[in-house]
C-alpha cells in the first residue's frame, strides 16, 4: 500500500463561527476548555488560492483529551478559506489537522496524491497550508510541529486535563 499522504492521526476539528465567545462559553458549558484566545490576529504572509491575502482572525484553542479543538472568527472581508465558507451561508465543521515533523515532505506527498493548497501560511516561522476537501471536513489542514508549536500544544493539553472549570478563557493577546 503506498503511504498516505497525510501523517496520521487527525489532531484538531476546526470550527469557524461567527461569535467566538459564545461559542467558547457553550464548548466550556459541557467540560471544554480553558480556551487560549489570540484576539485579532493579522494573519500576515498568506495567500488565499495563490494570491496574497490578509484576513484577521480570532482563533481558540482547547483539548478535550489528546483532541484539540480551534474556533476561528475572521473580523474582515479579506479573501480566506474562512471568509469563502462564511458566505456560502456556513459556519461550524470547517477543517481536520495534521501535525507534521517535516512539513515540505509532506506537502510533497499531498500535492501528489491531488490535493490542492487553498491556503498557505508561515507566521512565526512555522508554515502552514489547508487543502481542498477531504473525508471528514470542507478543508485539511497540515501544520509544521515544531519545538515551539508542540510545546504551546503540549501545556494547552496538559492544561486541558486539569482544569477545574475556573478561568474558561484565558487571553494571549
Amino acid at each position: 500500500m503506498d503511504q498516505l499522504p497525510f501523517p496520521g492521526p487527525i489532531r484538531q476539528f476546526a470550527y469557524v463561527v461567527t461569535d467566538i465567545d459564545e461559542s467558547m462559553s457553550r464548548w466550556a458549558s459541557v467540560g471544554v476548555g480553558p480556551w487560549f484566545v489570540m484576539r485579532s490576529m493579522p494573519m500576515t504572509g498568506t495567500t488565499y488560492r495563490g494570491k496574497f491575502s490578509e484576513p484577521i482572525i480570532t482563533m481558540a484553542l482547547s483539548n478535550s483529551g489528546d483532541m484539540q479543538i480551534e474556533l476561528i472568527q475572521q473580523h474582515n472581508n479579506a479573501p480566506s478559506i474562512y471568509r469563502e465558507f462564511l458566505d456560502v451561508g456556513r459556519s461550524g465543521m470547517h477543517h481536520v489537522a495534521y501535525w507534521s515533523e517535516d512539513f515540505d515532505e509532506t506537502m510533497a506527498r499531498v500535492a501528489a496524491a491531488g490535493y490542492r493548497t487553498a491556503q498557505f501560511g508561515q507566521p512565526a516561522g512555522t508554515s502552514f497550508a489547508y487543502v481542498d476537501g477531504g473525508p471528514a471536513a470542507e478543508f485539511v489542514e497540515v501544520m509544521q510541529l515544531s519545538e515551539m508549536t508542540r510545546g504551546f500544544m503540549d501545556h494547552i493539553r496538559d492544561t486541558a486535563a486539569t482544569w477545574d472549570g475556573n478561568e474558561p478563557i484565558r487571553n494571549l493577546g
